[in-house]
């Protein structure tokens, strides 16, 4: 697609596809640092490190380490703080020009977080906008989902609802499902649209953060193992919940005369 065709589709459609964003070369430096990550992981709980709240592990698993006894994880939030390699990767020029033309070239960074699906246990997560969870207006974010190796369906790839970013902000409820459980608890909600986005290592998908999306369990014996980004332009504004900072600082990934970050401050 050129560039309009691409910022068209996700106008409409709310959610964009884009292959080889990341070399070979690349993605097997990603694994090798999620690796580290699970061992990291591993010394800050063992050393009551408070940081350790960062790696969440699978809650929907009957073991809760792995057979070299590193832990099952879920997820890894704040990855930048953690990983040079993972703090990079957000500024990668084919990834930063695609989110530029939907959103303009002033890029700050809301989310870096690694979301694991392990084989055979990996949750499902149930159908949900991600603006419905964060604190900023208007909710006009783009998360971008970085598949690190093939994502299937049946190792739980992501699923969207093609058009429901125009549904406008909605309750959703928890995100995390064991497999079997409904992906929503609302019984309102036509799922019927609801499609799979496959993508190949890689690849990527972009979608607004008003789209109601999710995913299924990992029930192959490959892992499905994803970087999230969520970046926004600085027409968005922090808006804290009553007892939360009144203040954060956010990474500057493009624009902005240069900068390396930006502070908002609640109205």
């Amino acid at each position: 697609m050129s560039p309009h065709e691409q910022r068209t589709h996700f106008e409409e459609q709310g959610y964009l596809a884009v292959p080889d964003l990341l070399s070979a070369k690349t993605l097997e430096a990603c694994q090798h640092e999620i690796e580290r990550l699970h061992q990291l992981a591993s010394e800050l709980e063992n050393s009551g490190d408070t940081r350790s709240g960062s790696f969440q592990r699978e809650p929907f698993t009957e073991n809760v380490d792995r057979e070299d006894g590193l832990p099952v994880l879920r997820k890894v939030e704040n990855t930048r703080a953690f990983s040079e390699a993972f703090r990079d990767l957000a500024s990668t020029p084919g990834l930063t020009s695609v989110v530029q033309n939907l959103i303009g070239q002033d890029l700050l960074l809301f989310r870096s977080t690694l979301m694991l699906k392990p084989a055979y246990h990996g949750s499902a997560h149930g159908l949900h906008q991600d603006s419905a969870y964060w604190p900023m207006e208007p909710p006009t974010l783009v998360t971008v989902s970085i598949a690190l190796n093939d994502a299937t369906s049946d190792n739980g790839c992501i699923r969207v609802i093609p058009g429901s970013h125009k549904w406008g902000l909605q309750e959703w409820g928890h995100i995390a499902r064991a497999d079997g459980e409904e992906r929503t608890d609302r019984k309102d909600v036509d799922v019927s649209g609801q499609i799979d986005v496959p993508l190949k290592a890689g690849s990527a998908v972009c979608f607004h953060s008003l789209m109601v999306h999710g995913s299924g369990a990992n029930k192959s014996p490959r892992p499905r193992n994803t970087a999230l980004y969520a970046y926004f332009s600085p027409a968005v504004r922090y808006v804290p919940a009553d007892g939360q900072p009144r203040e954060k600082t956010f990474p500057v990934i493009a624009g902005l005369d240069g900068r390396t970050e930006l502070t908002l401050k609640a109205e």
